[in-house]
């Protein structure tokens, strides 16, 4: 069965990728959404011709950022019941748990390094509302982290799309979006490393 992630996007179109870039930026059941592929991809798409990339950023941008928000507006007015909440197929206390601990030593810096952390990201936003981070700092780090994250990923894809011959395109996607989905777990597994030998120690 041949998967055409070009034809895919397209078929999404603007609002379907931004629609998922949204929920994954701060609903609780967005955690599991490909945020970073998705736009890689997108860009990729968008260096076809399939998909004006300015349009597809600005979009994925003011997306992320919103997300964000109701991200740090659900901390803010559920604060710590979400500890005391059970878990289920969708909500999972560990991540929260976990993105409280990276918060607590990244500090403010949490809400653009978060970005490029799979399930962190999600959580970064609920987190910082819960903590009482300030509105206005919170969103000075929301807009900067989600610049460079819908910008820089998303023009990657379309710079790698626009360097590539148009017959090697369909060769050469698949492998490169593998190694994309890679790259933006190797954060999140050299943290839970991390983690582990300070637990241990």
């Amino acid at each position: 069965m041949h998967l055409d992630l070009p034809q895919l996007i397209k078929s999404l179109g603007y609002f379907g990728v931004w629609a998922i870039v949204f929920a994954e930026s701060g609903l609780l059941i967005g955690f599991f959404l490909p945020g970073d592929s998705l736009l890689f991809t997108a860009g990729f798409v968008a260096s076809q011709n399939l998909l004006n990339i300015w349009v597809l950023i600005f979009g994925a941008f003011i997306c992320a950022v919103l997300g964000d928000n109701v991200g740090y507006f659900t901390g803010h007015k559920f604060g710590r019941r979400l500890f005391q909440k059970e878990d289920s197929w969708l909500f999972h206390k560990k991540h929260l748990i976990k993105t409280q601990n990276f918060y607590q030593q990244h500090g403010k810096k949490t809400i653009v390094l978060a970005r490029f952390l799979p399930i962190v990201r999600t959580f970064a936003p609920i987190v910082a509302g819960i903590g009482a981070m300030h509105y206005r700092t919170f969103m000075s780090y929301n807009l900067i982290g989600g610049f460079i994250w819908t910008f820089g990923i998303t023009m990657l894809g379309f710079f790698l799309g626009k360097s590539l011959p148009p017959e090697q395109v369909d060769k050469y996607l698949l492998p490169i979006i593998g190694l994309i989905i890679v790259i933006s777990l190797v954060p999140s597994i050299l943290h839970l490393v991390q983690e582990n030998r300070a637990n241990k120690s």
